[in-house]
């Protein structure tokens, strides 16, 4: 925690030291939101959580035309952007199909189920955390 910061550029901490910075970034974390997107309701925002979204990046109602790139977070993040590219790629050029609408759904609802179950709330819908490279593979 920082306790002063000073003109001549040093920051001092609540533990007694000292850098010397040119910049101090606060991170406070983020909140989701897309004035500019109408899905009539298809997507929402509810505590945090996007969705309904298949593994993270599409909405079944309205996939393969909308996707999310980078909505997980607590990741390794341009390698899995990467991944989810190449996905909607194969996905636009017919390369590859997603399941039926209606298994995209199933799917999302057990896994809002499991995340309720476990006790973890609608905000950490996105996290990933140690579950990346799972998801990744």
């Amino acid at each position: 925690m920082i306790k002063s910061a000073h003109d001549d550029g040093s920051v001092a901490f609540q533990d007694g030291s000292v850098v010397v910075a040119d910049i101090i970034l606060h991170c406070t974390g983020f909140k989701y939101d897309f004035p500019f997107l109408e899905t009539n309701g298809i997507v929402t925002v509810d505590d945090n959580r996007v969705g309904p979204l298949y593994k993270h990046v599409f909405p079944p109602a309205l996939a393969p035309s909308l996707s999310f790139v980078g909505l997980p977070w607590k990741v390794v993040p341009f390698p899995q952007f990467e991944l989810q590219s190449k996905w909607i790629a194969g996905l636009l050029s017919n390369r590859i199909a997603l399941p039926s609408k209606e298994e995209m759904m199933e799917d999302i609802k057990a896994f809002y189920s499991l995340l309720e179950a476990s006790g973890i709330p609608k905000r950490y819908t996105q996290n990933l955390g140690d579950c990346q490279f799972e998801y990744n593979d």
